[in-house]
């Protein structure tokens, strides 16, 4: 996995999913609140729980971000403008997984999703993720509503928490590749990253302080944004990692080579890499070893 992880230039694809991420945040979760505040205007303690359980899964920056991220209001048709443009920008860290996805699964450029396709895939995973988001925060509600003790609560939460990140990033691996995957395919991965988000959140508030510390010196105010970047790079080096996980499991590409002969796992992946540029149906691509 560790040898695919580098052959895909993963660290790269990380790096670019951050970027995207950074400016697609904040017209997300302006639609966010202003959706809320349209469907539950006549409950704001709930509106608020479910906004407060999102960006709780932004350590340390998360409470600023939360104090300038307000609804959008106005007019009807100003709101849904509004809605439909900030969902628009936050396409772009939708095109971005797709990009990075395809390519941990090698497929190639000719079977790829088109411009409309991709960008109507990505609004139904904007969808998923939201209404995931806000079902998790409902039951956690509910599951917490009786008195059930500190650590029994403690545990509960633990355990909403981590089956609820297994079921966004599942959703992610299905819906942000032009691949058709299952879910036996992409679940090991998606259990992978539900754990590394739990120690992310435990070590990676420690990771995004210190960085903040350090850059407060000199950088001031922008600290805030270096501790955001560096958090969500964070966060796509970890779904790549699933990705990886579920590509060398689903395409059985172990073991591979230090060196040596090459492996039928070799073979396989380096097959995998020629066929990626095939770009157009007509076009047949051959791959030949020369054996010692």
């Amino acid at each position: 996995m560790a040898r695919k992880f580098v052959e895909d230039r993963a660290g790269g694809l990380a790096a670019l999913i951050a970027y995207y991420s950074f400016f697609s945040i904040f017209p997300l979760l302006l639609a966010l609140t202003s959706i809320l505040g349209f469907v539950l205007q006549d409950d704001p303690e709930r509106q608020a729980k479910i906004v407060d359980s999102v960006f709780a899964e932004l350590p340390v920056v998360g409470p600023q971000i939360r104090d300038n991220v307000s609804a959008l209001s106005g007019s009807g048709p100003a709101l849904v403008i509004g809605v439909v443009l900030a969902l628009w920008a936050g396409l772009g860290v939708t095109l971005a997984l797709t990009r990075a996805f395809d390519r941990v699964w090698g497929v190639p450029h000719v079977r790829r999703r088109h411009y409309v396709a991709a960008r109507a895939r990505g609004l139904v995973l904007l969808a998923a993720i939201g209404a995931a988001l806000i079902a998790s925060s409902v039951a956690t509600a509910v599951a917490l509503a009786g008195d059930l003790g500190s650590q029994v609560e403690s545990v509960l939460t633990v355990a909403l928490s981590l089956g609820v990140d297994a079921v966004v990033v599942a959703l992610v691996f299905l819906l942000a590749t032009s691949r058709r995957t299952r879910v036996a395919e992409v679940l090991p991965g998606a259990l992978v990253c539900a754990a590394g988000l739990l120690v992310l959140q435990a070590v990676g508030v420690a990771y995004v302080q210190a960085t903040i510390h350090r850059a407060s010196a000199t950088y001031g105010l922008f600290a805030a944004v270096i501790g955001l970047l560096s958090w969500l790079w964070l966060m796509a080096q970890l779904l790549l990692i699933g990705a990886e996980v579920n590509a060398v499991r689903a395409e059985r590409l172990w073991p591979r080579s230090l060196g040596g002969p090459l492996t039928a796992a070799d073979r396989r992946a380096l097959e995998r890499a020629a066929a990626m540029a095939q770009s157009d149906p007509r076009e047949r691509i051959a791959v030949t070893f020369d054996e010692p």
